[in-house]
């Protein structure tokens, strides 16, 4: 088990247990377009309301003018990091159905997207870290963002790399003991606060 595996009150899948966010990335890893495409496929094929498939992604990869354009739309602290990545992909909404009124469902489903594309690259031996530090209309203007459209995300994916490879200030969140609230604070029975009754292990 990795020192990075989550500590679960019952065993989870190991995709699930093993995924987190690393901030170290190994700069000379590149994305194979096998890979890219199982990544693409994993989102595309996300359970949808209506199967409007609300998602859009801009998938830059490492040394393309995509990544780059995306990379320069991120706040300063992730730019300390991301840029080693092999790919930033950029997660947008649609916000509307066809005949102009809001699609209320939009961000659910595209985030639905983005954690099938999270979960396959865990599958593949990469890791992603998704970012909601990034400058939505700066990244919508540089690659003609239609209206319409929401920027929600941007996720790096890659290999991950040694956390002394960091700043000290980042190299000390990458190696914090991972964290979650309780069972019985998050998940409710019976009304708001009450915690639904489990049995839990250990």
């Amino acid at each position: 088990m990795s020192p990075r595996t989550a500590d679960t009150a019952v065993a989870v899948h190991p995709l699930l247990a093993e995924r987190w966010s690393p901030r170290s990335f190994d700069a000379s890893h590149t994305v194979t377009d096998e890979q890219l495409t199982a990544l693409l496929e994993a989102a595309r094929w996300a359970a949808s309301a209506g199967n409007l498939q609300p998602w859009r992604f801009l998938v830059g990869r490492r040394g393309d003018a995509t990544f780059k354009q995306i990379f320069d739309s991120l706040k300063p602290g992730n730019q300390l990091w991301a840029g080693n990545s092999s790919l930033l992909i950029a997660a947008v909404a649609a916000e509307q159905h066809a005949d102009g009124t809001p699609h209320s469902h939009a961000a659910y489903d595209t985030g639905l997207a983005v954690a099938q594309l999270v979960l396959q690259a865990q599958a593949l031996g990469l890791h992603a870290h998704q970012m909601g530090g990034f400058e939505a209309e700066q990244l919508r203007t540089a690659l003609s963002v239609p209206d319409g459209y929401r920027p929600l995300s941007v996720t790096a994916i890659g290999v991950a790399a040694a956390a002394d490879l960091l700043p000290p200030e980042l190299h000390a969140r990458e190696t914090a003991a991972r964290e979650r609230r309780p069972l019985t604070e998050t998940f409710y029975a019976e009304g708001w606060g009450t915690p639904v009754r489990v049995r839990q292990q250990g």
